[in-house]
């Protein structure tokens, strides 16, 4: 591939859906894995997360901001007020977060006139970055061209003084058509709510940090989402021969009543699934498959969090997944090898506050099988897989 496909034309467009106070949650996600240098099993990686959010105030694990809704020009250019918040799991030590940063943002596509450079050829739809307004270098763009897109961050002052890897600036350029051309989704419910997800379920990576060169895989989400979000489990390997395994579960539990970031409640099992859905792209049988059957378990694993974590003695989760449909079975078994995790409270109606804790796990597959009509693969069958899980607790709103 040359360059990026698909629908990306709402890549850098806010306020499609009506926006609701309190609800509207718009972001730009990327998470990248980057080769480990000895250990092939699991890699180091990057979250960056630009959003802005229509609420008067919310604290982002202890920091409080100031939402809004973002104002837009004559020429479809938009001033949002935001933040940027990133982590960085080195490969044995977690550093959240790296970025945590409130700032004023521009989002713009390449047919604006404040776009820097004229392309020689006209653009393609989609085309545009995302550009803090700071000192700093925090953006994150789609070239003219679609070839590629590139990742600028800088480390919050503090975070360097303990230690932390400093200057970030990758590029992500075209796999597979599956995982490289762009799908865009969108549903409405009741009273305005509803949901718009952009996705590239990968992308090549190249780069350099802090003067070392880098490689790995990334996967990116545009999102809109304006309802209230029950407790869920989500996860997503890449594989070395292009294949792709992703797998979504909302759910009901008792931990929708979560107020906290404390792991492992007493009612931290029992969930009942709500519309789960997994996808497979098969590289080696050049094939896409879609699950709806899928079933989630979250077991306590012989990990801990360590003292980079808010639980030092906590168990990291171990994750059992299976998902199968009228042809295709996969059991897979995920360990996480350490924790990121934000909290979100924001004050709602009758003096109460709603909280959210948002964990991601880098993960250590340890077991995978598949098996469909023609045989049975094994983690054998790859040199490598790699990727990450999430599993949230408490309601938004």
């Amino acid at each position: 591939m040359e360059r990026f496909e698909g629908d990306l034309s709402h890549l850098w467009k806010l306020g499609e859906m009506k926006p609701l106070h309190r609800l509207t949650w718009d972001w730009w996600w990327w998470l990248v894995m980057l080769r480990h240098p000895t250990d092939p099993t699991i890699s180091r990686q990057l979250m960056v997360l630009w959003s802005t959010k229509d609420t008067p105030v919310i604290d982002v694990s202890g920091l409080e901001w100031k939402g809004g809704r973002p104002l837009i020009d004559e020429e479809g250019g938009y001033s949002v007020p935001g933040m940027v918040a990133a982590w960085w799991f080195d490969g044995e030590k977690m550093w959240e977060p790296i970025v945590r940063t409130p700032v004023q943002m521009a989002a713009i596509h390449s047919r604006h006139s404040l776009w820097p450079q004229k392309a020689s050829a006209e653009p393609i739809d989609g085309s545009g970055a995302v550009i803090p307004i700071c000192e700093r270098d925090l953006s994150m763009g789609l070239r003219d061209d679609g070839s590629s897109f590139w990742l600028h961050l800088e480390a919050d002052e503090k975070m360097i003084e303990r230690g932390s890897s400093k200057k970030f600036d990758l590029e992500m350029t075209p796999w597979t058509k599956p995982m490289s051309t762009a799908r865009w989704a969108h549903k409405e419910y009741a009273a305005g709510m509803g949901y718009d997800i952009l996705r590239l379920h990968g992308a090549k990576v190249n780069g350099i940090i802090d003067g070392e060169k880098v490689e790995g895989t990334a996967y990116f989400q545009k999102v809109c989402v304006q309802a209230p979000s029950p407790p869920w489990y989500w996860g997503m390997l890449h594989a070395n021969d292009g294949s792709y395994f992703d797998w979504f579960m909302p759910h009901l539990a008792p931990t929708i009543t979560a107020k906290d970031d404390r792991p492992w409640k007493l009612r931290d099992t029992p969930h009942i699934a709500i519309s789960p859905a997994g996808l497979f792209h098969d590289a080696q049988r050049e094939r896409s498959e879609k699950f709806e059957k899928v079933q989630v378990q979250k077991i306590p694993g012989e990990r801990c969090e360590g003292g980079d974590g808010n639980y030092p003695d906590a168990p990291l989760p171990v994750f059992e997944v299976k998902m199968w449909n009228g042809r295709t079975t996969i059991h897979l078994r995920a360990e996480a090898v350490s924790r990121a995790h934000w909290t979100f409270d924001q004050p709602t109606r009758g003096r109460m506050t709603s909280h959210l804790t948002y964990n991601e796990y880098p993960l250590k597959v340890t077991k995978m099988r598949i098996k469909d009509e023609i045989g049975v693969r094994t983690l054998k069958d790859y040199e490598w897989i790699t990727g990450n899980g999430e599993h949230a607790w408490g309601i938004l709103h």
